[in-house]
């Protein structure tokens, strides 16, 4: 059996979404003739825990943990926040707090931290991963990020070892959705696109998550397109088997999975919802996760508070409770080519799907492809979901096409092409 080394800065008992996706291609590639081993920190200080995650880990998984310095724990004590205060990812970079202590905190996440904050853990995950390759025979590199510092981290084994060296793309690079609307000097702009053209140049394959990622990237670097490939997201089949969960009877629940931000904001649907109700329809909002504050008082000012509901981050295998008691699922499409990774188990619910999002072509079309959803545009009031989705019968069997095991599978395919470099 050939051997794959992952580096992931997030594992369990982290409960980071990212790490749904390397979790499961781990715990399912033996079957296609891949052994994996890890190599991770030693604590996310960051994200909320999820513990119920440590049991999809294989006990003859080899995991590799090390520690790394933490800017996040300076930040707390910059800010006031004591060390086991969790941290909001909205408010470490929101835009509307003024304060000096947190431009000061955003201007150095910014420009001093290059690709990303979590390069404190380049010199440690080098060393240690040059310790594990001297005396373990590895035939693949693979690395998750974001953070996409974790590809530096597989690029500089890459090349000091001789192995080939896959990055996986969960969310673009540069062009990531929360370095909008922040400065970055040129210096540091410069240096992080020198990052990311070296890294794509020097992989041996390179993965992404949604087709609308590799486009952008193979236009930037046409050298990649003999290169590039399309995992999907995808779901866990095995968290939905045998789950029997019963919807209540006298209400219809719209549920939004996972952080919502303030520039997602849909006012205008919310006043759909408003008038749904006043017109006699028993339907509540609810929220697993964070919610940008503007979105609360946006709801609170259109007289919503008693219909809503706010239960913050929940244990991965609640949530996909919460979304099989739904009666409708909720996901915004943050720009045209972002692919949200709930919008995969929202699939599998079979329940309809109202998505939000301007120009979003691969959104709309697994939701067409599927009959499982409809998407609008940004600050649509979007009526007509209401008035079609008892007519939306998800497809379950295009559906599961996207489970993971499958998505391994494909996974091993690319694996199995790998040449040693030259």
């Amino acid at each position: 059996m050939k051997k794959v080394l992952f580096i992931s800065f997030f594992w369990p008992p982290s409960g980071k979404a990212t790490l749904h996706w390397p979790l499961k291609i781990i715990k399912y590639l033996p079957s296609s003739g891949w052994q994996p081993s890890v190599l991770t920190v030693n604590e996310d200080t960051f994200s909320a825990k999820d513990e119920s995650l440590l049991k999809e880990i294989s006990p003859e998984l080899e995991v590799m943990k090390t520690g790394y310095f933490d800017p996040f724990r300076l930040y707390r004590k910059f800010l006031g926040k004591s060390q086991d205060e969790p941290l909001v990812a909205s408010e470490t970079i929101s835009k509307t707090n003024k304060s000096l202590p947190h431009r000061i905190s955003i201007w150095i996440r910014m420009n001093l931290f290059v690709p990303d904050a979590r390069i404190g853990w380049y010199p440690k995950a080098v060393q240690r991963g040059k310790e594990y390759l001297k005396s373990n025979k590895i035939d693949a590199i693979v690395t998750v990020g974001p953070p996409h510092s974790t590809h530096l981290i597989g690029k500089k084994l890459s090349k000091a070892f001789n192995i080939p060296h896959v990055p996986v793309l969960i969310d673009p690079w540069i062009d990531i959705v929360y370095y909008r609307g922040f400065k970055r000097n040129p210096v540091t702009l410069a240096l992080d696109n020198y990052f990311e053209r070296s890294v794509m140049k020097e992989a041996s394959e390179v993965v992404f998550v949604t087709k609308n990622t590799k486009e952008d990237f193979v236009k930037k670097y046409p050298f990649l397109k003999s290169k590039s490939h399309v995992l999907y997201w995808g779901y866990n089949e095995d968290s939905f088997e045998g789950l029997e969960v019963k919807p209540p009877k006298d209400e219809k629940i719209l549920l939004h999975a996972g952080n919502i931000f303030d520039y997602q904001n849909q006012v205008p649907f919310w006043k759909t919802v408003k008038s749904r109700i006043e017109k006699g329809g028993n339907i509540k909002l609810k929220f697993i996760g964070t919610v940008g504050p503007h979105i609360k008082k946006s709801l609170e000012d259109l007289g919503l508070n008693d219909r809503v509901e706010y239960s913050g981050f929940l244990p991965y295998s609640e949530v996909v409770k919460e979304m099989m008691r739904a009666s409708y699922l909720l996901v915004c499409a943050t720009e045209p080519r972002h692919l949200p990774g709930k919008l995969f188990e929202y699939l599998r619910t079979g329940k309809p799907i109202i998505a939000f999002g301007d120009d979003n072509d691969e959104v709309e079309e697994i939701l067409r492809k599927t009959n499982a959803g409809m998407l609008f545009p940004y600050n649509s009031p979007a009526e007509e979901f209401f008035e079609k989705a008892d007519a939306l019968k998800t497809d379950l069997e295009k559906v599961r096409k996207f489970d993971r095991k499958t998505i391994a599978r494909d996974m091993a395919e690319i694996l199995n092409q790998l040449k040693i470099k030259k």
